[in-house]
């Protein structure tokens, strides 16, 4: 199977470039599904003469410049700032002056095995079943609505799976009895430890009916699991100890939430800062991460370019997978309407303070200068498109 040739936009370790140097090989051993294969041809092709892009000439010099169009993949390190810009944007419109609290509920690494070959399925099982206990949790003990951002995150810091879902809850809600705001404190919101038993409950309870109702699959290894006895054994054991829920110190007012979602919302498995050392003829990569075991210090490893793809590969969402949703107060139908109910119910000195954070918007792909001769007036001159059909099916893609 061939790759597209293409003329790299700029030098350095992207992960376009790790990619485009250990595909080849890669995909002598490996089949890969045709989602699969749409989202990293798109990645090795960002930013290059394959999607295309705009020829300008400079108006003083002379000299002719090309800049490539970007592939806007949602897995592209380079893209994703891009592509969470106009989202960000929307989502300052709808932070309330309170308090914000950090959650972050994972699931333990006895599942990974069937969370691979079940994406869909589990990771809906995951909003769900955080959703459904946070809103109960918030009916509970503040008897109202609260509003809750969820995001999917898949990844460690060395790029192996850990499923878990950061969680972004309001300091209060719209009383359910009553009109008005029900307020908490700044800074506790609801028990972990109740909130662990829950949220572990409500997931085998779901994860027990995906497997009643035929909708899981067991392939290779996995099989010995598919038999109803092996399936309880593996309950027992991924809910015999206890689920993971972290609270992170909660905000420190809408600012610090708009940052943090312009940080975290759209983040992808790893980003081309990390990416240290490429070596094409060794067929190996090096990359930063922290070592939150040993006190969050930096590192390097070293993979195989073969293993550093199949580790990528591990965070590829499935095909139109929504990462982010909302829920109960922020929940997308009607959800204007009752922020703006909360702001009405809320204290009339709260009601004036707005967030001042403003999200920063990408580097412009067109350049204001001339790159040769640094001076302004670049001319447009063509606009070429993408190879036709790209990227396109392959016979041998699963």
């Amino acid at each position: 199977m061939q790759l597209p040739r293409v003329e790299a936009a700029a030098p350095g370790s992207t992960l376009a470039a790790v990619l485009r140097a250990g595909m080849p090989k890669y995909t002598q051993a490996q089949r890969l599904p045709i989602h699969h294969w749409k989202v990293l041809r798109a990645i090795m092709a960002c930013r290059t003469s394959a999607l295309g892009g705009h020829h300008y000439q400079c108006r003083h010099c002379g000299q002719e410049h090309f800049v490539p169009h970007s592939c806007r993949n949602r897995h592209c390190p380079t893209c994703q700032g891009a592509n969470g810009f106009d989202w960000l944007d929307k989502q300052a419109e709808l932070l309330l002056p309170i308090p914000y609290f950090h959650l972050v509920f994972t699931l333990p690494h006895a599942l990974n095995p069937l969370i691979q070959q079940n994406r869909a399925q589990l990771y809906d099982l995951l909003f769900d079943t955080v959703s459904a206990t946070l809103l109960e949790f918030g009916r509970n003990h503040l008897h109202a609505q609260i509003g809750v951002t969820a995001v999917l995150h898949t990844w460690s810091q060395t790029l192996l799976d850990h499923y878990h879902l950061h969680c972004i809850v309001t300091g209060g809600g719209l009383r359910l009895n009553a009109p008005g705001w029900q307020g908490t404190s700044c800074h506790w919101l609801f028990p972990v430890r109740a909130l662990s038993k829950v949220f572990r409950g409500k997931f085998r309870a779901g994860l027990h009916q995906l497997y009643t109702g035929g909708k899981l699959e067991f392939h290779g290894q996995l099989q010995a699991l598919a038999p109803a006895r092996q399936f309880g054994t593996l309950l027992r054991q991924a809910c015999g100890k206890s689920w993971v829920v972290y609270a992170k110190r909660p905000f420190a007012g809408p600012d610090a939430v708009l940052a943090y979602l312009s940080r975290y919302t759209h983040r992808v498995g790893i980003t081309n800062h990390r990416l240290l050392a490429l070596d094409p003829a060794a067929q190996t990569v090096a990359f930063a991460y922290k070592d939150y075991a040993d006190d969050s210090r930096k590192k390097t490893i070293t993979l195989a370019l073969s293993e550093f793809i199949r580790r990528f590969r591990l965070h590829i969402l499935p095909a139109r997978f929504v990462k982010i949703r909302h829920y109960g107060l922020l929940a997308n139908r009607h959800r204007h309407a009752r922020i703006a109910q909360a702001r009405a119910a809320l204290p009339s000195q709260s009601r004036k303070t707005k967030p001042t954070a403003k999200v920063i918007p990408p580097v412009a792909t067109t350049l204001p200068l001339c790159p040769h001769c640094r001076q302004p007036g670049l001319i447009l001159l063509r606009v070429t498109h993408a190879i036709k059909h790209y990227p396109p099916r392959y016979a041998d893609s699963s």
